[in-house]
């Protein structure tokens, strides 16, 4: 069984919803927790390390990266939570800053954030990242909300975790995805006209828990995961089987 308090995790878009869950929890399991978001995370366990992270600036992410091994030279696994949508908007109506924004957070701040610490898990032979995508990155969502900026960034997110799981994996580091559907957070709950439909889209005809996005996070990175490379989760409550 996986020992987690030699653990150091580094989880990003921890301020809220899934991102808090995952750090609460791997701090319960006795890991040690670095909490980040755009905003200093609050209301986490007193032994999660929280801090500011702005994942779309690659100076900001490099900064954050150096600093935690400047302190400690022991490997920082990675789990890439930090992720925005676009408020139903249809794609004909769209900015290109509209579709940039959402990129630039939930793709690009991954591959910076994979960069960054897949350098340092490279060097130390090995380590696991853990990218939060979504159903939507294989299965288009267009209703009742319209998204095209969300589910491209999303696809992406699946795709680039295959292509560094194959360029990693034989030096040791695993890269995998879990592909959440609807789950409830304070951000979803901010759109109670949808709920109706997004119930009835689910086969299972409720909400996940941020609890059951931690376990599949939690299995991919322990040891228990040590032959899924390239592996993407899907946990949405049979909406994929409508």
């Amino acid at each position: 069984m996986t020992d987690w308090s030699h653990r150091r995790i580094a989880v990003t878009g921890a301020g809220g919803g899934i991102g808090a869950e995952i750090s609460a929890g791997l701090a319960r399991l006795g890991a040690q927790v670095i909490a980040l978001d755009l905003h200093q995370p609050v209301g986490l366990p007193a032994s999660v390390r929280t801090g500011v992270l702005d994942v779309t600036s690659e100076q900001a992410v490099t900064d954050l990266v150096h600093k935690l091994y400047d302190s400690d030279t022991t490997a920082v696994d990675l789990v890439n939570c930090a992720g925005i949508v676009e408020n139903d908007i249809a794609a004909e109506d769209m900015s290109t800053a509209q579709f940039d924004a959402v990129l630039s957070v939930n793709l690009r701040g991954v591959f910076l954030c994979c960069r960054e610490f897949g350098r340092q898990l490279l060097a130390r032979g090995g380590g696991s990242i853990v990218n939060i995508s979504s159903m939507s990155g294989n299965h288009v969502v267009n209703h009742p909300q319209r998204q095209c900026a969300y589910n491209t960034s999303k696809a992406g997110v699946s795709a680039l975790t295959r292509s560094l799981a194959a360029e990693w994996g034989a030096s040791g580091v695993r890269v995998n995805a879990v592909a959440p559907g609807y789950v409830d957070t304070p951000l979803n709950s901010l759109k109670p006209d949808k709920h109706e439909r997004w119930l009835a889209d689910t086969v299972l005809g409720r909400f996940a828990q941020p609890a059951e996005v931690f376990g599949a996070v939690r299995y991919l990175l322990s040891d228990e995961a040590s032959f899924c490379c390239g592996t993407e989760l899907l946990i949405d409550g049979g909406f994929s089987l409508r």
